[in-house]
C-alpha cells in the first residue's frame, strides 16, 4: 500500500514571503518617520529656545504651563513660539498639498506654486488687502476663491483625461502663474506706501507676523484637511495607474479628483492667507519624501519634511544669514528651491530622452 505524500503548498510560502517583505518595509518606513519626527521636534526646540535671547527648556515648559518670567515670557509667547507653530503648520500643509497634486497629475513638477494655485491665492489676498481693505477671515475667504478659480481651470482640463496630458496642464498652470504675477504687480501699483510695504513683506512668505488667532484658524483647517487628504490618497494611488483602470476598479475618478483639488485649494489658500506664498516647499517636499521611500508617496513623511524645511529656513533667515535683517522664510526657501527645480527639470529631461 503506497502512502501519499503532500508537497508543500507554494502559495502559502509565497504569501509568507510577501508578508515578511511587507513587515520589513513597514518597519523601515516607521523608522524613517520616527527619525523625521525627532528631527522636527529638535528643530522646533532650537527655534523656540535659541536666538537673540536664550530661553532654557525648563523655563520654556514653565512659561507654556502658565508661569510668568519677565522678558522670557514675552519673547517666547509673542515671537519664537508662534513663529515655530506657524512654520510647522504652513510647512506640513504646503507639503501635503504639493505631494497630492504631484500624484494627481503624475508629474513631480505639478506643485501648487508651479501650477498657479498659490498664485491665485496670493493675487486674491493682495487684492483684498490693498483694494478691499480686508483683514483676518476676509483675506482667507478671498484667497480661497482665488485659488479655487485656478484649480477649476486645471480640473476642467484634466476632466476626462486632459488633452495633451499632464505636460499641457503644467503649461497652462505656468501661464496662469505668469498672468497672476502681472495682476499682482498691477494691484501693488495702486497701493499707498504703508500698504505696499505690508504687501511686499507678505508676498515673500513670512511667519514673523502670524498671530495666535491666525495660527488657530490655520490649525483648525489643517486638523480637518490633512487627515482627509491622507484618507483620500489611498484612492489617488489607484488613479495613478490611469483613469480607465481606476474606473474599472470601482474608483469614482472625477469625484476623487475634484475632492483632491478642493483639499489642495483649502491647504494652499489657508496657508497663503496667514503666511503668504512660501516658495518651493510644495515642490521640494514630495520628491524628497519619495526618495526616502524608493518612489512611494508617504504623505506623513512629506508633511514632516515640509514642516522641517520651513522651521529650519525660518531659523536660518532670522539668525544665520550674514548681516542679519530677519530675512523672510520665503526668501530662504526660494534660494534653496530654485536650484532644485533646475536639477529636477534637467534630470527628468534626461530620463525621458
Amino acid at each position: 500500500m503506497s502512502t501519499l505524500t503532500t508537497a508543500p503548498d507554494p502559495t502559502s510560502e509565497t504569501a509568507q514571503l510577501v508578508r515578511r517583505a511587507r513587515r520589513h518595509r513597514s518597519r523601515r518606513a516607521l523608522r524613517r518617520t520616527s527619525a523625521l519626527g525627532l528631527l522636527l521636534a529638535a528643530a522646533v526646540v532650537v527655534r523656540v529656545t535659541l536666538g537673540d535671547y536664550t530661553v532654557t527648556i525648563p523655563d520654556t515648559l514653565r512659561i507654556i504651563g502658565g508661569a510668568d518670567i519677565p522678558g522670557a515670557s514675552f519673547i517666547l509667547m509673542e515671537s519664537t513660539l508662534p513663529r515655530a507653530v506657524a512654520a510647522v503648520l504652513a510647512g506640513a500643509s504646503l507639503a501635503v498639498a504639493g505631494g497630492v497634486m504631484q500624484d494627481l497629475m503624475r508629474n513631480p513638477l505639478a506643485s501648487p506654486d508651479i501650477l498657479g494655485i498659490s498664485g491665485g491665492a496670493s493675487t486674491a489676498a493682495v487684492f483684498s488687502l490693498i483694494v478691499l481693505g480686508l483683514s483676518g477671515p476676509g483675506v482667507t475667504m478671498v484667497a480661497f476663491l482665488g485659488a479655487l478659480a485656478v484649480a477649476a481651470v486645471l480640473v476642467g482640463m484634466s476632466s476626462g483625461g486632459a488633452k495633451g496630458g499632464t505636460h499641457a496642464l503644467i503649461i497652462v498652470g505656468v501661464g496662469c502663474s505668469a498672468l497672476l504675477v502681472a495682476l499682482t504687480h498691477w494691484v501693488l501699483l495702486r497701493a499707498d506706501v504703508y500698504r505696499l510695504s505690508e504687501a511686499m513683506v507678505w508676498l515673500t512668505g513670512s511667519v514673523a507676523a502670524a498671530s495666535w488667532t491666525e495660527i488657530a484658524r490655520l490649525a483648525v483647517l489643517a486638523a480637518v484637511a490633512l487627515p482627509a487628504m491622507l484618507l483620500l490618497h489611498r484612492q489617488l494611488r489607484v488613479m495613478m495607474l490611469g483613469d480607465d483602470l481606476a474606473a474599472g476598479l470601482g474608483v469614482a475618478v472625477e469625484r476623487h479628483r475634484a475632492l483632491a483639488m478642493l483639499g489642495v485649494v483649502l491647504l494652499v489658500a489657508g496657508t497663503c492667507a496667514v503666511c503668504g506664498p512660501i516658495a518651493f516647499v510644495a515642490l521640494l517636499a514630495g520628491p524628497i519624501g519619495r526618495r526616502l521611500h524608493r518612489g512611494r508617496t508617504r504623505l506623513v513623511d512629506i508633511a514632516l519634511i515640509g514642516a522641517l524645511m520651513v522651521v529650519v529656513a525660518d531659523y536660518i533667515g532670522a539668525y544665520l544669514v550674514p548681516g542679519g535683517g530677519n530675512l523672510p522664510v520665503g526668501v530662504v526657501t526660494g534660494l534653496a528651491g530654485a536650484p532644485f527645480l533646475l536639477w529636477l527639470i534637467v534630470t527628468r529631461t534626461r530620463v525621458e530622452t
